[in-house]
């Protein structure tokens, strides 16, 4: 099957379904709500709060708890079966803490709001993922990946316009209004599923094992795979860190230019998404990861050394390649490592950013004042060096591959996943 056959095959099963409809909606409304608060709650909480600059960029820090919060809600999703119930449970909760921020009158309230609530909204996303794994492995057919690689589309294009909405409404109606709307958005992803309540997956069989430790070794793939994962994505809070400092004050790029620079990696990115699945199918999905990382560790040397526009588009083009190929592939190889939980599995690939701000945030505080600009960019090229290496050893590994695979098979045998399995294990 060719690409393009492969994309209105998947179109066809996407709108011939009721969940991935729906799923496609409140992802984008996921990333409009999420991206469109982000860039702005240092400020509100500066401007609206009185807090000092130092003590607002505490705040992101609250997100250390979305992966434990996602652990344990996909861990009790496994266990139920019940992912939209989740779901709505968890934007639900999202609504409440982003309405919360927005009446927020002390300094303190957003930091309780932020561990408290948001942490477990952050959540909401997974069950969706889980959601249509299942639907997908009720109907096994050639397009499956191409639908996951639709509804993640959707999520990066409400990333795309959610920072412009944002801005938008925070110039010309203020910030609270903005925090309303982000509100608003978390709760409308629950309209577009309405009732809907897919059959509940069955336990899985590794349940029953009494053992604790043998469901920790059936993890350490997914763990290994996502601090890889990690190591790449680290290179993101240090590029929005410092990208348009060293863009304004070192190379007096003009205001225009420098946009169109931030601008053009997500449009890239989604020029890419569409065919990675076809190219993740030819040549593994692992081995293009890792070609992908590749690119992230080339883009952060033209930051560094390629002082001039040129590289820096450059660099955002080759970042554009990198996240359109791990946005994707990423969440279905997550799942595939632990198929028996995939609601714990989506969890932990899709809370690990805030782990990897963590980091990054971390090193560019550290390697700015050690490194100085553009240097710092040379701690990225660093971390992607590594998640090569990573990556590599993890798709010649038989053992790895088993992991990925094995589990996998007997759920879809579809002609295209065969072809998949075979190419990438020769």
């Amino acid at each position: 099957m060719s690409n393009e056959d492969g994309r209105k095959s998947a179109l066809r099963q996407v709108m011939a379904s009721r969940l991935f409809p729906g799923a496609t909606i409140a992802m984008f409304l996921s990333g409009l709500g999420a991206s469109a608060a982000a860039p702005q709650i240092v400020m509100f909480m500066t401007k609206e709060l009185g807090a000092p600059l130092p003590l607002a960029g505490l705040y992101y820090l609250t997100s250390l708890g979305a992966p434990m919060a996602g652990f344990f809600v996909g861990r009790y999703s496994d266990r139920t079966g019940n992912r939209l119930g989740l779901f709505r449970v968890c934007a639900v909760t999202g609504f409440a803490g982003w309405a919360g921020l927005a009446l927020s009158t002390s300094v303190w309230m957003p930091f309780v709001i932020g561990v408290a609530l948001l942490t477990i909204s952050g959540a909401s996303t997974s069950q969706i993922f889980a959601a249509v794994h299942d639907e997908l492995g009720r109907k096994p057919a050639d397009a499956n990946e191409s639908v996951v690689a639709i509804i993640r589309m959707a999520l990066t294009g409400g990333w795309i316009v959610g920072p412009v909405a944002g801005a938008w409404i925070a110039a010309i109606y203020g910030l609270r209004p903005m925090l309303w709307m982000t509100a608003i958005c978390t709760l409308l992803q629950i309209a577009p599923l309405g009732t809907l309540k897919p059959p509940p997956v069955g336990k899985p069989k590794s349940a029953s094992a009494p053992a604790h430790h043998a469901n920790l070794r059936a993890m350490w793939p997914l763990l290994a795979f996502t601090g890889l994962f990690i190591l790449v994505y680290a290179g993101e809070p240090i590029k929005y860190g410092f990208l348009l400092i060293y863009m304004e004050e070192h190379l007096k790029l003009s205001p225009p230019v420098r946009g169109a620079v931030i601008g053009i990696q997500p449009f890239i990115e989604l020029l890419i998404m569409p065919f990675s699945i076809g190219l993740g199918r030819k040549f593994g999905n692992v081995w293009l990861m890792c070609f992908a990382a590749a690119l992230a560790g080339l883009a952060n040397l033209c930051f560094a050394l390629w002082p001039s526009a040129v590289g820096m588009f450059a660099g955002q083009i080759l970042m554009g390649g990198v996240w359109g190929i791990f946005m994707v592939l990423g969440i279905i190889v997550a799942q595939r490592l632990l198929p028996d939980a995939v609601a714990t599995a989506s969890a932990i690939f899709m809370s690990s950013s805030a782990l990897a701000s963590a980091l990054g945030g971390s090193a560019a505080g550290l390697g700015v004042a050690m490194l100085g600009l553009p240097y710092v960019f040379l701690l990225p090229t660093v971390f992607a060096g590594l998640a090569v290496v990573g990556l590599a050893f993890m798709a010649r590994s038989a053992s790895f591959q088993r992991h990925l695979f094995s589990a996998n098979t007997p759920r879809d045998s579809s002609p295209a996943s065969r072809q998949s399995t075979s190419e990438t294990t020769s």
